[in-house]
């Protein structure tokens, strides 16, 4: 206790820490507030009797931290930003524009992130009417207000709120602690889970308190086995040449690559997830269509064997995929060969760039496939009896996120006490993040 205490007063005397730390829960809270204010003509009073979604709706609804179903500004919360950040991401890959302009350093990088805007504004304005569809009723507007001006009024409002919490994301990542896109998403679905714990607790009551128990205790191994699994890395020997260094000469001092087990962190549960709402959106957008409602109705059900599959299926391409963006082979080949280090037994240059791109390869694997069987577990949870806004967290996406941004948030926090030379957060070994990855 008294270490804690100790390492709580050190992280609160580095300035820049505690300004960055500061700012961080200041956009959290403005965002939370968000949450609350319904959109213009919508009856607040209403809202309560359309009653809580349920299937990706809720999920939804639980990553909006309930904004989804408050009828909020911040409805449609963070999520047409990242489908359009994937969207940006594979263009990357296919179109030679886009692959320039990826090369082109920080001036490319600035023309990406404005088409990333432009198409986060095209993307909320298509889910923006899907949403008023599907959460709104005749009944919910005030006397007046339910005409096709207001709508639109209401899907402005929805554009402006997802731009506003891109924003904050952005200056999250900038000015606070951690990445501010993924801080969004964990602090919606943190703030649902007291309601999920009560609902749970209600639903067995004192009669269950052994299966309460027993849930719990389950839950904390995941918790443990899903941190296991996030800071585990393969380590690749590298060597360095002799070198001259004050007219003697220096051995060469043997150190380590680690390639991370899962080096893409949270991203691939947060794009497949993005992407696995776009059939509910269809289907709500489209009722009259028998074919949208049917997709719609299958993949809005997260207990159905069509959705775990298809999801499960999106986990594992987008792990490799982001892994690719994330880690480049080549790139770390190079830097070693500039540095004078090399893998032993490897040649530099190609050979070691194919070697890295092999074991990254390999150690993907299992490590996509832990993050697909873990993403579903929530419907296993939902079918075993756990009420269903419970089993959101009952690993799945929403545990996966907020232990992902928690260790790459700790991760910050150690980097700075290190460097003004405190004791890290950790008595022995060190809180590892996505950042470790970038060796060389």
């Amino acid at each position: 206790m008294k270490r804690f205490i100790t390492t709580f007063k050190n992280i609160f005397s580095i300035d820049e820490l505690r300004t960055r730390i500061v700012t961080t829960i200041a956009f959290l809270v403005m965002f939370r507030l968000g949450s609350f204010v319904v959109l213009p003509g919508v009856d607040p009073s209403k809202i309560s009797e359309a009653g809580s979604s349920e299937g990706i709706l809720g999920v939804i609804n639980t990553f909006s931290g309930g904004a989804f179903n408050n009828v909020s500004v911040f409805g449609l919360g963070i999520m047409p930003y990242i489908s359009a950040s994937i969207v940006l991401q594979l263009l990357t890959f296919a179109v030679p524009y886009f692959q320039r302009l990826q090369k082109d350093g920080e001036s490319g990088r600035k023309k990406i992130n404005q088409y990333t805007r432009i198409l986060t504004i095209f993307i909320t304005v298509a889910q923006s009417i899907g949403y008023l569809k599907a959460t709104l009723s005749d009944g919910m507007f005030y006397d007046g207000m339910n005409n096709p001006m207001m709508d639109i009024v209401r899907i402005v409002t929805l554009i402006s709120g997802t731009m506003f919490c891109m924003w904050l994301g952005e200056r999250i990542t900038e000015k606070g602690i951690g990445n501010g896109i993924s801080m969004l998403i964990m602090i919606g679905i943190v703030s649902r889970l007291p309601f999920a714990l009560m609902a749970e607790v209600g639903s067995k009551g004192l009669p269950g308190s052994l299966a309460l128990l027993f849930e719990f205790g389950a839950l904390f191994f995941i918790i443990l086995l899903v941190v296991l699994v996030q800071q585990a890395t393969r380590r690749i020997p590298i060597q360095y040449t002799r070198q001259i260094a004050g007219g003697k000469q220096v051995i060469g001092q043997r150190q380590y690559l680690p390639l991370k087990l899962i080096a893409a962190g949270v991203m691939p549960i947060i794009f497949a997830q993005s992407v696995m709402f776009l059939p509910a959106i269809l289907g709500s957008s489209f009722p009259e269509s028998e074919f949208a409602s049917t997709i719609g109705t299958t993949m809005s059900d997260f207990t159905s064997w069509q959705y775990n599959v298809v999801f499960a299926t999106m986990i594992i391409l987008f792990t490799y995929f982001y892994t690719a963006i994330t880690v480049n082979p080549n790139t770390i080949a190079e830097d070693l060969r500039r540095n004078g280090g090399f893998i032993p037994s490897v040649k530099p240059g190609v050979a070691t760039s194919e070697y890295i791109d092999d074991v990254l390869t390999k150690i993907t694997l299992p490590g996509s496939i832990f993050l697909a069987v873990l993403a579903i577990l929530p419907a296993f949870a939902s079918m075993a009896g756990i009420e269903r806004e419970f089993a959101y967290f009952y690993g799945g996406t929403s545990l996966l996120i907020m232990i992902g941004v928690v260790l790459d948030t700790l991760q910050q926090i150690e980097s700075f006490l290190l460097m003004k030379h405190y004791d890290g957060m950790m008595q022995s070994g060190r809180v590892k993040g996505r950042l470790d990855t970038a060796v060389v």
